[in-house]
């Protein structure tokens, strides 16, 4: 098993050694892509998706998406379409054999991979030839709730003004301005093509007032009624992603790029990982195949419980939203501790838990504001199992994921960084010490002199693009060439 391995504890843990790769800075191939636009025009793809092509800013809200393409894929027996943020492959690189699918963590949606045309770890791996797609699993990003594929304008022209006139603010301050309420975050589609239509018949002429009172309060009571209504939606769990989104996406992005042995790349950050993870497990259970050609993670673990992440933080927070069945608002929160963190000590807490390097404060800002969407309680309650004895297991509890990860065939990559607070080296060594020695390859980023990696330096930090991706790169290369 090979280890990139700095002065740290995970020495005492492994006891294999340590080898040091030495890699030249990788260039992009296009050094600052021009980011595509939003156009109205449509393409049916598969009977269970849709097209649209980027390439005029028709619809502001869309304008958020800076990828080549976007696309919605329907999960069968829900009313869910889900987002994927496509970029195609550089005409100036290697073709690829396999599609690239980039999975990210808890709560969070596509920005993470694509902060900007400078920090995009999306536009990098397609600068490298990869055909690259993000997917934005149900409740996050533009994921949509209610959405009639077939007459995918009607939501996006279902627009406030109120959200218009928040969009000219995020585009002048590069952070959104969450003027309408939302459970989903600053620019989440998630319940709009419902919701909006409430939102409007709540604001004509005849319904300024409700009762008698004045109009500013009726539209809130109006909003806070939307809210209640969204929370019952808010009602799934680990295992939607995993049965239910990821094979949906799978298939959707194998039918649109075709791969000659109908696999695919995969790269999880965080809870993406841990849904790669966990995906290779219950395949080698069943005896199916997988579908991944390879698989890399970064910062992910399906076993926490011998590691101090500060994740048991949030934990408490899991029990209040149950007894009161209500979802958690993570990016409500993070902004708040965010704009708290200007006026006291907050910002010493909550910046090493993003990143351990000096973190553009303009990019920082954009991620932290607006990153972050609400999750349900069900979901946080499947993951704080991974806390617990044998780690993270399913919605039954009686089938733990690393119980069954020894018994896949698929190459692993795993990365962690010295300073990740949230997955700490030894979480992920529970997880990497189970998987045979000859599949994996586990990597640990940092040196006791510096730089340090915290948990978003394995996606987009200062120093990613010469010391993280080329180690993504040769692995992904390795496997594609297979």
């Amino acid at each position: 098993m090979p280890f990139l391995t700095p002065h740290s504890d995970i020495r005492s843990l492994t006891a294999l050694g340590s080898d040091r790769w030495c890699f030249s800075p990788i260039t992009w191939s296009d050094r600052k892509p021009e980011l595509s636009r939003v156009c109205a025009r449509q393409r049916r793809t598969a009977s269970n998706g849709v097209a649209l092509d980027l390439k005029n800013r028709k619809d502001p809200r869309l304008s958020i998406c800076t990828a080549d393409e976007l696309h919605y894929a329907s999960v069968p027996k829900s009313e869910w379409s889900l987002a994927l943020w496509r970029y195609l492959p550089s005409s100036k690189a290697e073709p690829r054999n396999h599609p690239l699918l980039l999975l990210s963590g808890l709560a969070t949606n596509a920005i993470g991979y694509d902060l900007s045309p400078e920090s995009s770890f999306a536009r990098y791996m397609s600068a490298q030839g990869y055909d690259t797609w993000i997917l934005e699993v149900r409740g996050s990003g533009l994921s949509t709730y209610g959405m009639d594929l077939g007459e995918v304008k009607q939501p996006l022209n279902a627009m406030s003004k109120q959200t218009r006139s928040s969009v000219k603010h995020e585009r002048k301050t590069g952070a959104f301005a969450n003027s309408e309420m939302s459970l989903n975050g600053p620019y989440n589609m998630g319940f709009k093509s419902k919701a909006f239509k409430y939102h409007w018949r709540g604001s004509t002429s005849s319904s300024h007032k409700v009762c008698g009172l004045p109009r500013a309060f009726s539209t809130t009571l109006e909003n806070f009624q939307k809210q209640l209504d969204l929370i019952v939606k808010f009602d799934w769990d680990f295992d939607h992603y995993l049965e239910e989104d990821l094979p949906v996406a799978m298939e959707y992005i194998r039918t649109r790029c075709k791969p000659k042995d109908g696999k695919l790349l995969a790269i999880g950050h965080s809870m993406g990982g841990i849904l790669l993870y966990a995906m290779l497990s219950k395949c080698s259970f069943q005896g199916r195949d997988s579908g991944l050609a390879s698989v890399a993670t970064l910062g992910s673990s399906l076993d926490y419980t011998r590691s101090r992440s500060s994740l048991n933080l949030f934990l408490p927070l899991a029990d209040p939203a149950q007894v009161l069945n209500v979802p958690v608002p993570f990016g409500a929160l993070l902004a708040a501790v965010h704009h708290l963190a200007t006026r006291t000590h907050v910002l010493s807490w909550l910046k090493p838990q993003v990143s351990a390097q000096d973190m553009q404060p303009e990019l920082y800002e954009k991620l932290v504001l607006n990153n972050f969407c609400t999750v349900p309680t069900k979901l946080l309650l499947q993951l704080a199992t991974a806390f617990q004895e044998g780690g993270l297991c399913d919605r039954s509890r009686t089938f733990f994921y690393k119980d069954h990860l020894c018994n896949s065939n698929v190459p692993i990559l795993a990365l962690g960084g010295d300073q990740d607070l949230i997955c700490p080296l030894e979480a992920i060594y529970e997880t990497v010490k189970v998987i045979p020695e000859e599949l994996v390859t586990f990597k640990v980023l940092g040196e006791a002199s510096g730089p340090h990696y915290a948990h978003y330096d394995l996606v987009g930090g200062r120093l990613a693009v010469d010391t993280v991706y080329p180690h993504i790169i040769e692995f992904l290369n390795r496997h594609d060439r297979k």
